[in-house]
């Protein structure tokens, strides 16, 4: 089985980070508790270079922050649209963006539950455990406007999911019970501070 998934087509080598990255600047990204989080984005209609330039800094702003996925309102833009380098359970990478990302609705009877644990960058700090279906299929296009449709399993799975939430206004502490919000938010009064410097140091080192 291939090892690297790249817009959901397999691919025989794939550098460490995605070509895009090499070409963008790194953005702020927002955090819980910014209006650009809690609203639904607008659909992406213009496909072109400011859209490929948004995709490069998302790449490198993902990789800076040390993510997995990361959609546009996470750099305050209120765009549909997602990035994302992630592994499955398998060991397998996925790379890719998805504009106006859709999540299928998949038959409940079929699916697992995965307990595991989930974090945000824009929640700087906090980890904690969340269900989430083991299988997604998300469907969209690609920056020049082509339909593609990406499929994951496990943790990429998980990904997809926590990504086209945020497409849709909601950030992952929506799905928790209030004491369970509380818990994550104390996590990020204690590790928010870390958390930044850590993204900080490593702008340094990709600027050095």
């Amino acid at each position: 089985m291939p090892s690297v998934f790249v817009q959901g087509k397999p691919v025989d080598s794939y550098p460490p980070l995605a070509p895009e990255a090499r070409r963008g600047s790194v953005r702020r990204v927002t955090e819980v508790g910014e209006e650009v989080l809690h609203r639904p984005c607008r659909d992406i209609t213009e496909f072109g270079p400011d859209l490929a330039a948004l995709i490069d800094d998302m790449f490198l702003t993902m990789y800076v922050a040390e993510g997995a996925g990361l959609a546009a309102n996470q750099v305050g833009v209120d765009l549909r649209l997602f990035v994302y380098d992630c592994p499955d359970d398998d060991g397998v990478r996925h790379v890719g963006h998805i504009v106006n990302p859709v999540l299928e609705a998949l038959d409940p009877a079929g699916r697992r539950l995965l307990d595991d644990n989930e974090g945000c960058l824009s929640v700087p700090g906090a980890i904690m455990e969340l269900p989430r279906p083991d299988l997604a299929v998300v469907r969209g296009l690609d920056k020049d406007g082509e339909p593609i449709v990406v499929e994951g399993t496990g943790y990429f799975a998980r990904c997809l999911a926590h990504e086209t939430d945020h497409v849709n206004g909601h950030v992952y502490l929506d799905r928790l019970s209030k004491r369970q919000r509380r818990d994550a938010l104390r996590q990020v009064a204690d590790r928010r501070e870390e958390v930044l410097a850590r993204r900080a140091a490593n702008i340094e080192a990709l600027s050095s």
